[in-house]
């Protein structure tokens, strides 16, 4: 399919610009260019029964999280967020909105993980903020008014790279129980050598940002093939939660996203993977200006509704 009208049109607005490429800036200039870039693109916030900023205990100190809490009476069941931006930029401002109409669309409690990034936290600093805050959500889901025994996560992109993590560390140290991964476009591969890396080279997400992003955030070339890195290298896929993959058309993050969930078919997983055509990487985060985001939206809400069903 071709690429999308409105994504072709965004682009070339884009270029216009004269944004500069994230590879060509420093982490601390890259956070503040794509934060004026997401706040452009938001419209006005879904009302939302109740927000709250936190601070828990992490493994470095106290970890913000903000908890999104929907309408009605409760116990809901949990979605633990992670959100994207290549482990590098991003921050519970960045995904407000996408959180906001998960805990509508699914009915759940909501709460986003504000991890520590790299460079300056490198990995696995990020895998253990987000196990951690997992666990205490476990712990202390009655305080949040939420059911522990139906507990989700999901992010995208590099959120994806932690749910699936997450979800590997759980399993392995047999806590907490998840229900569901929700994988929005994952990545899950370091070596950056599918079709879609040498094919997608410069639709929104560029190959050389994917570069930048893995090099601030491993040490080693040996830990871009670390299964706590890059979950496609663990020996083992089987008895994790059921999953939803969702990946887009013209991402170079499509072909690994979309063979982690063959990988995971293979062990034994429910997995359901959507491709969206048409689309770019971050499509999913742009539901105000893309009616494919919408639709991916719902879907991750349904999927999520039917495994706290389940």
């Amino acid at each position: 399919m071709p690429l999308d009208p409105q994504v072709k049109a965004m682009i070339e607005q884009m270029a216009k610009s004269g944004m500069p490429k994230l590879e060509t800036l420093s982490p601390v200039e890259a956070r503040r260019v794509t934060s004026e870039m997401f706040a452009s693109m938001r419209g006005a916030p879904e009302p939302v029964a109740n927000v709250e900023d936190r601070k828990i205990p992490g493994p470095a100190g106290e970890l913000p999280v903000r908890i999104y809490t929907p309408s009605g009476s409760g116990p809901f069941p949990v979605l633990v967020f992670y959100h994207g931006g290549g482990w590098v930029i991003g921050d519970l401002e960045s995904h407000d909105g996408a959180c906001r109409s998960l805990t509508n669309g699914a009915r759940c409690v909501t709460v986003a993980v504000d991890y520590r990034l790299a460079p300056e936290h490198k990995f696995p600093a990020a895998v253990e903020d987000c196990y951690a805050a997992t666990q205490w959500v476990f712990e202390n889901a009655a305080s949040l008014n939420a059911d522990a025994r139906r507990l989700a996560v999901g992010g995208d992109s590099a959120g994806g790279n932690l749910a699936a993590v997450v979800s590997l560390l759980a399993r392995d140290r047999k806590t907490p129980p998840i229900t569901m991964q929700l994988l929005v476009y994952p990545a899950t591969d370091g070596a950056l050598d599918t079709y879609s890396h040498k094919t997608f080279l410069d639709y929104f997400l560029t190959h050389e940002a994917v570069v930048y992003f893995w090099n601030h955030y491993v040490r080693t070339d040996a830990d871009k093939k670390h299964p706590h890195a890059a979950p496609t290298y663990a020996d083992n896929l089987r008895v994790l939660a059921p999953a939803l993959v969702i990946t887009a058309e013209f991402d170079p993050l499509r072909d690994e996203g979309e063979a982690y969930g063959r990988k995971l078919r293979e062990a034994g997983v429910p997995v359901t993977v959507t491709r969206y055509d048409g689309m770019i990487h971050g499509f999913f985060t742009m539901a105000d200006i893309l009616p494919a985001g919408k639709r991916a939206m719902a879907e991750a809400c349904e999927a999520l509704k039917r495994a706290f069903a389940a």
